[in-house]
């Protein structure tokens, strides 16, 4: 072991596994763990720390001794310093194992359950170009590679339109070419550069607050409809309509071109005006039928052709004959409550976004289903003995809660109400885990099936079918 300032150096150390966040794991000399970003489990490698903590370290591998026989080589010449995929350097057979045990460990160690065979992890056909949705952002001041800031040539391409490094807020990656979201997406978005850049627009400075150009979001659907979102901060009429113009001349199968004007601190839409240049104001998503209006500010599973696989299993898991009241905990859109409304008696969902039960209830409307109910509100505050009165008991309760689980006053009217069935659909297994403890006594789990939404990262989909024990 070598010293370098405050840093440390352990040399061909083994990386033997990976952990959360995309990081992987080693152990240092004196048994601490090193979690590392840039390294896969089989390589044999020196490392440098980065940070030092009570109970171990945070580092880089700075030399391999030996490759690991699960890397591949990364598809993006980003990779690395994007920090959007931190997997496309591991073959995807071991993203799924990784990503399968994971779920096992949260479910045994962290939620303490008695499980069944899990089923194996379900992969996505597309590994790469499977993103309905992309947000990139303008920087008059890109971030520069180590190659650039060494050189002794002078700087001049300084514009950047693309993604954040990894913690910095204020740096921005100019990206030539993603690989997360088909064609016409990476067109799209070089154009609105190089016609900016053409005519002198300025990009967004984000300590100074000021120019042009702000933000790009563009989203597709499955059926080939195209909505871009420009985000501007200074209102300039006569630029703003210059860039619209090129885009809807030079891509004419552009279903929808929006733009905002956003002067405030951050560049968050949900509270902001959204007005429509050209085309309609949203796009159109299909899913077995059923048609799904997608605004600027709508929710949406990012991954359309495995969001339909996971819809299959949910349903699937509730088992419903046409009989059954189900409520859909944490609808969003309402895109599973209606997905089972035809196999259910009735379906209500709750959520707290007023915009997401708008766009629940128009969806409805317009796939013509009658048997749905939506409410509005913090679920701890709706979900209550007096709605259940109002609403009628559920058979089967399908929740699908966001990353940090559900509030410990929801599970506990849950067990109050004590479905027949509850399916926990989850994106982080570690919160699912702690929730399914506290209703083990309760529940028994029936199936668990854990589902790659987005492949090339850490993160993970699982579902989980409870029954209630036979004693209750």
């Amino acid at each position: 072991m070598r010293k370098r300032s405050k840093r440390q150096i352990f040399e061909k150390v083994s990386v033997i596994d990976a952990g959360a966040k995309g990081k992987t794991i080693a152990k240092a000399p004196d048994g601490r763990v090193i979690f590392l970003s840039n390294a896969v489990p089989g390589d044999i490698v020196d490392v440098q720390t980065t940070k030092k903590r009570k109970a171990y370290f945070e580092g880089t591998a700075i030399h391999f001794h030996e490759r690991s026989k699960k890397r591949t080589e990364a598809e993006c010449e980003h990779f690395g310093v994007c920090g959007g995929c931190k997997w496309q350097h591991m073959a995807y057979e071991h993203q799924l194992y990784y990503k399968q045990r994971e779920v096992e460990n949260n479910l045994i160690r962290i939620g303490g359950l008695e499980l069944p065979s899990i089923a194996p992890i379900l992969g996505s056909k597309k590994q790469y170009f499977y993103r309905n949705k992309m947000e990139f952002s303008f920087s008059n001041s890109r971030w520069l590679t180590l190659d650039e800031i060494n050189s002794e040539e002078e700087i001049s391409a300084k514009n950047a339109l693309g993604f954040h490094i990894p913690g910095m807020w204020d740096k921005i990656l100019d990206v030539k070419k993603c690989h997360l979201q088909a064609d016409p997406s990476n067109a799209i978005r070089l154009a609105v550069k190089s016609f900016s850049e053409a005519h002198g627009f300025q990009f967004f400075n984000p300590r100074s607050q000021d120019g042009l150009l702000r933000t790009l979001m563009i989203r597709t659907s499955s059926i080939g409809e195209i909505m871009v979102i420009v985000q501007f901060y200074d209102d300039n009429k006569e630029q703003r309509e210059k860039l619209l113009g090129h885009l809807k001349n030079k891509f004419p199968d552009i279903t929808s071109i929006q733009y905002i004007i956003n002067q405030k601190q951050n560049d968050s839409i949900y509270d902001q005006e959204v007005i429509c240049f050209s085309g309609r104001d949203h796009i159109f998503e299909q899913m077995e039928g059923l048609h799904f209006k997608i605004n600027a500010k709508s929710f949406y599973q990012t991954n359309s052709e495995q969001a339909y696989e996971l819809y299959k299993i949910t349903r699937d898991f509730a088992g419903l004959t046409g009989n059954e009241l189900v409520y859909d905990l944490y609808t969003g859109t309402g895109t599973i409550a209606q997905f089972v409304a035809k196999k259910a008696k009735k379906v209500v969902g709750i959520e707290s976004v007023p915009e997401a039960i708008s766009d629940a209830k128009s969806n409805a409307s317009l796939n013509q289903i009658e048997n749905t109910f939506f409410a509005v509100g913090d679920m701890k505050n709706v979900f209550t003995d007096d709605f259940i009165a109002e609403h009628g008991t559920p058979d089967v309760i399908i929740t699908d809660p966001p990353r940090d689980g559900m509030h410990k006053l929801v599970v506990e009217q849950l067990l109050k109400v004590m479905p027949e069935k509850i399916v926990y659909v989850s994106c982080n297994s570690a919160t699912q885990a702690r929730d399914l403890a506290l209703m083990k006594d309760h529940y028994v789990v029936e199936k668990v099936q854990p589902v790659d939404m987005f492949p090339q990262t850490h993160h993970v989909e699982n579902v989980v079918l409870l029954q209630k024990r036979s004693s209750f």
